[in-house]
């Protein structure tokens, strides 16, 4: 007997894996929408920057998530939860299926599980971080997902990455008893490492054909270059191809080491979830228009 709750497809994986282009050939088949779980491409103006799909690579299908609030505005993983059932239900009353596709493992699971978030974290103290070295810091933000900074050999920078967390979740303390209310088709995109390494790459030098340094400017100049979303993504970086510190494959090469390293905090932080079925994209492709076509 087919599950009478009502479907919802998520597809997950670490950046550049290929789960953007599927979910939206399949949304553009099964009639669905697509929610984006994405932690970065929650802002504003950050484009290319947070590897937002363009129009063309939307295809026409109908995305959520994008350009939520503007750089430097809270925005928590309890936020996120809130705003995608609200769009889960949107989409379901259209009649349309909603596919939820993003490499934020948090957000995720907050969707998944219906965590019930705790209010301010109340025993976060910089003092406590300060005293950890630096083993015990990478390992706390590996547990976390927490995305480490340029200079991850200095543990100031190392600290203040993780204040920036801690503030922008408010997720340290998460309480999960059951799923959520729908029935959850849920995959993972796994890609051999050389060859999402290769696709980090390529990714990251068409970033420069498609104006991520004229973004970089642009966001400096309107929100200041120290300001939390311009500090968690390539800004960096292409302040130094800017000021001549960094030539144009001293960027492409930094950048690409920064992806990498954030796909592999990801596919941690992610296998730990015992619910993703990984599979590569195209076994998930004929999965997922398999279990597709049972609850269509």
């Amino acid at each position: 007997m087919a599950d009478s709750k009502k479907p919802l497809i998520i597809i997950t994986g670490p950046t550049a894996s290929g789960k953007t282009s599927l979910a939206v050939e399949l949304a553009k088949k099964y009639g669905g929408e697509i929610i984006s779980a994405d932690s970065r491409a929650i802002y504003r103006d950050i484009d290319t920057a947070s590897a937002k799909p363009s129009i063309q690579e939307r295809a026409g299908v109908v995305h959520w998530g994008f350009d939520l609030v503007d750089p430097g505005e809270r925005f928590t993983a309890a936020d996120f939860k809130e705003y995608a059932y609200k769009k889960i239900d949107e989409i379901h009353n259209r009649g349309s299926l909603p596919f939820l596709v993003g490499g934020t493992g948090l957000y995720i699971d907050a969707v998944l599980y219906d965590y019930q978030f705790a209010g301010e974290v109340e025993n976060y103290s910089r003092e406590m971080f300060q005293k950890k070295d630096l083993e015990e810091l990478y390992e706390y933000c590996n547990k976390h997902n927490i995305e480490l900074p340029e200079n991850y050999k200095n543990k100031r920078y190392i600290v203040r990455a993780i204040e920036k967390s801690v503030n922008n979740y408010n997720a340290t303390d998460v309480k999960s008893n059951n799923y959520n209310e729908y029935n959850n088709i849920v995959v993972g995109i796994t890609t051999p490492r050389e060859v999402l390494r290769e696709r980090i790459a390529d990714r990251n030098k068409s970033f420069i054909s498609s104006g991520i340094v004229e973004e970089a400017l642009h966001n400096g100049a309107k929100y200041g270059w120290e300001s939390e979303a311009m500090t968690a993504n390539a800004y960096p970086l292409i302040k130094k191809f800017i000021e001549g510190e960094l030539s144009e494959d001293e960027l492409i090469a930094k950048m690409s080491t920064i992806d990498w390293r954030l796909a592999k905090r990801q596919i941690t932080f992610m296998k730990r979830n015992k619910n993703i079925r990984w599979l590569d994209l195209a076994e998930a492709n004929t999965y997922l228009n398999n279990e597709i076509k049972k609850i269509a």
